[in-house]
């Protein structure tokens, strides 16, 4: 399997000591040019996360967009988007918009979201569920009508005086392709099952919010064969796409060993904890040298059975160390597990 590789960024700032992302500035010009350094190096994504009421990235299309002016061959996209706070036609017209100024490059992770700073927060954004609905229910409803209106659907009755179309209006503009491209962001193997039987590519982070007491990668393996068992049944015409996401921090020089020598040096291991009311299995980091990295990683079950390694990466440090990061992996790390430079 060939596979593509791609930074992560949560959009961190924050003005403290050794941040080079002390304000929102700072953050959306830096994922502008990290996404130029990160094609000039051959990596194959520039991906970032959307999250509410927090000082990190909330509006994705204006900076996709910007990122996608910049660039001209790197896939573009977030990790994710949640659908619980979505105008589900507004976004589909930003999303095509965003598709065509790319020229085919989107790719949109979306989900249900996951713990957030406000308490549903979604509400004061005007999306409050219905008495038979949970929150989770509303973000597919918003992602149901959303992936209608952005494969062409009529979603509204046309004006009589304006038109003498009897035909339901789509919104424009439309963007072929994009229907293919869009990605929902599991945490379980009900939900993978679940992503697999509406069509959409698969996209799996460094938590589960389940735990069977088999190691990280493993779980999230099952996850993933769980998913293209559910693909093939449901008979797709076209094959998937599965993304897995790893905090991989190479050592090379004297300032990687500042920032991470002491991580590298402690006990590195899955996590165990409590989220949304559940155990909850977090994956490990891999920090250390190249060849060390290298080891981890091809006996990692997830990272082998995914197509794309979306890689999450410490962004308040700065555009050129980040860079730095990604061409030590893409130089040194990236080849052993399936990946080749296709710049």
């Amino acid at each position: 399997m060939d596979k593509r590789i791609g930074f992560l960024s949560f959009g961190h700032w924050q003005a403290i000591p050794g941040s080079q992302v002390r304000t929102a500035r700072d953050v959306l010009m830096q994922s502008i040019e990290l996404a130029v350094a990160a094609e000039e190096i051959g990596i194959d994504g520039a991906y970032v996360r959307v999250h509410h009421f927090a000082q990190q990235l909330s509006s994705p299309f204006p900076l996709l967009a910007a990122m996608a002016a910049r660039t001209s061959r790197i896939e573009i996209g977030t990790g994710v988007i949640d659908m619980r706070y979505e105008n589900p036609l507004y976004m589909a017209e930003e999303a095509a918009a965003t598709d065509l100024i790319s020229d085919g490059r989107l790719q949109l992770g979306i989900s249900r979201g996951s713990p957030e700073p406000a308490l549903r927060g979604y509400e004061a954004f005007g999306y409050v569920p219905a008495d038979d609905r949970t929150d989770a229910d509303e973000a597919r409803v918003h992602t149901e009508l959303f992936r209608a209106a952005i494969d062409g659907a009529g979603v509204v009755l046309p004006n009589p005086q304006m038109s003498r179309s009897v035909a339901p209006l789509s919104i424009q503009p439309q963007s072929p392709g994009l229907p293919d491209r869009i990605w929902w962001g599991s945490g379980t193997r009900k939900t993978a099952v679940w992503t697999a039987q509406q069509g959409m590519n698969l996209m799996s982070s460094t938590l589960l919010t389940e735990d069977t007491g088999v190691p990280f990668d493993e779980l999230q393996a099952e996850q993933i064969a769980l998913y293209r068992a559910a693909w093939a049944e449901a008979g797709w015409p076209r094959e998937p796409r599965v993304s897995v996401s790893r905090s991989i921090l190479p050592i090379t020089t004297a300032e990687d060993r500042e920032y991470f020598g002491s991580m590298a040096a402690g006990e590195r291991s899955d996590q165990v904890g409590y989220l949304d009311g559940g155990l909850a299995r977090f994956g490990k980091t891999y920090v250390g040298e190249p060849d060390q990295i290298v080891a981890e990683l091809v006996q990692d079950a997830a990272v082998q059975a995914a197509d794309t390694i979306l890689l999450t990466i410490p962004n308040q440090l700065g555009v050129d160390y980040n860079a730095h990061l990604l061409d030590t992996i893409a130089r040194h790390i990236a080849p052993a597990i399936g990946w080749r430079n296709k710049k």
